[in-house]
């Protein structure tokens, strides 16, 4: 007996302009994305700035991008900072010294000085009056740094023996731009 198959055909339709159109824009998205996470997830770490330290320079909730790889930290960098202290979680600083360096800080004068010269910080929200419990002048130990926030009187930095000086080991990065919110993209 011999068997007849039965060959049914389909044809296919042509997509239109449109949904053409569509694909490519979500092939083009999904490249994007691709593009994205690799830079983030090799080349720099987005971290979220919670609070008000580094206010005017950046806000509470706004993110940053991280290059971990950064070692050549320099004096007005700034960096992010896994040390361990009381609340145990990656604060956000400007490198003020390090290693071999005098800090002081004249606080009925509200100015800072490194190595007896006078910081010019257009960056900071109001000059330092908040003290803490750390004498000046005080000369940075080899391999850590003195950090501050640029809301100098609303910090929680270098001043106090609760964050003390800061192992280089324990520096994330440095903070390289700022990439949210989208309007206030900064290079740092």
């Amino acid at each position: 007996m011999r068997r007849i198959e039965e060959f049914t055909v389909e044809f296919v339709k042509k997509p239109s302009k449109f949904t053409s159109a569509a694909f490519d824009i979500l092939d083009s998205a999904k490249g994007a994305v691709v593009i994205v996470f690799v830079i983030f997830a090799f080349v720099f770490r987005p971290v979220s700035v919670d609070g008000m330290s580094m206010y005017p320079t950046l806000d509470d909730r706004d993110w940053v991008a991280v290059a971990g790889a950064y070692q050549n930290f320099r004096r007005g960098d700034i960096v992010v900072i896994n040390q361990p202290w009381e609340q145990n979680v990656p604060i956000i600083k400007r490198i003020i010294a390090k290693g071999g360096d005098t800090v002081n800080i004249d606080f009925a004068a509200k100015e800072v000085f490194v190595n007896g010269e006078k910081l010019e910080e257009s960056y900071i929200a109001e000059p330092t009056a908040l003290e803490y419990d750390v004498e000046f002048p005080l000369t940075v130990e080899e391999g850590k740094v003195f950090v501050m926030g640029d809301n100098r009187n609303d910090s929680l930095d270098s001043r106090s023996t609760k964050i003390g000086l800061v192992d280089e080991r324990y520096i994330l990065g440095k903070a390289m731009f700022r990439f949210l919110p989208m309007f206030r993209f900064d290079i740092y």
